[in-house]
This record gives C-alpha cells, structure tokens and sequence, in this order.
C-alpha cells in the first residue's frame, strides 16, 4: 500500500527521484498517466490493467465513458526506473501537472499521485476545512 508524504526535485532532464519505499511496491516498470485535479497517477503494471479492465467494460455509447477513456488512457505512458530510481515525466504529462522544480510524491493507498508542490499546497488549503464534511459524507459509520 502507499502512504505518505515525500517532497522531490525534479532535474532539468524532467527526472524525479522515486522514494525508495515506494520503489519496492512499484517494482522496476510501472504506468504513469495523467490524473484527476492536475496531478500525475503512478500505478504498479498489475493496478492499471484492473482498471483498464474496468474502463473496456464501460459502453463506448456514453459519451462521459469515452471522454474519461480517451483522457485517462492518451496520457498513459509505461515507465521504468533508472538506475539511480528516477523517471522521466514525458512532457506532455509534466505540462498537464504544472510541475515545477519542487514536487510532492504522494501515496494514496493502491497508486501514488505526482503534484506540483504549489499546487498540493493550494489543493490541501482548500479542502482543508472541508474534511469533517467530507469524512462524514462518506463514512456512515464510525472507523
């Protein structure tokens, strides 16, 4: 599972550094591709195909299925690590996420997510006061 919070740079080649933690989860080749709220979703080979599983049994007459389809999958890119376990964030995903020099690797349970470390800033700031909403909107019960 992924969890937690590491703060990376990227280099002027487009690499970021995985934490090594993560790197043992994700194994040498994973996927990237584009997520939701402009941030960057990485995913062990094994998750993605479950969810292109789910998304190939959506029907392609739904007009929301196609557009997520087609917005979820034309960024999607497999990637591995370098020796130094970094990637290279191809451009068009690092466009799409903002990202700057400093950034946020963020584990959300069964992928990671890649921000901007502005943009995570911003997007924690927003929500912030809204989580005892959230949490009881989504939880009926007590954990």
């Amino acid at each position: 599972m992924f969890m937690g919070e590491f703060h990376h740079n990227i280099d002027e080649k487009g690499r970021i550094a995985i934490p090594v933690k993560y790197r043992e989860i994700l194994g040498k080749n994973f996927v990237i591709t584009r997520g939701i709220e402009h941030c960057i979703y990485v995913y062990p080979t094994s998750t993605f195909e479950n969810i292109v599983s789910k998304l190939e049994s959506l029907p392609f007459t739904k007009k929301d299925a196609r557009a997520f389809t087609r917005f979820f999958m034309s960024g999607a890119t497999a990637i591995e690590l370098d020796k130094q376990g970094r990637v290279n964030i191809p451009s068009p995903l690092s466009t799409y996420a903002n990202l700057s020099k400093k950034c946020v690797i963020v584990g959300t349970g069964d992928r990671l997510e890649i921000w901007d470390e502005d943009s995570f800033n911003e997007f924690m700031s927003s929500c912030n006061d809204e989580m005892s909403n959230i949490a009881e909107g989504l939880f009926e019960e007590k954990i």
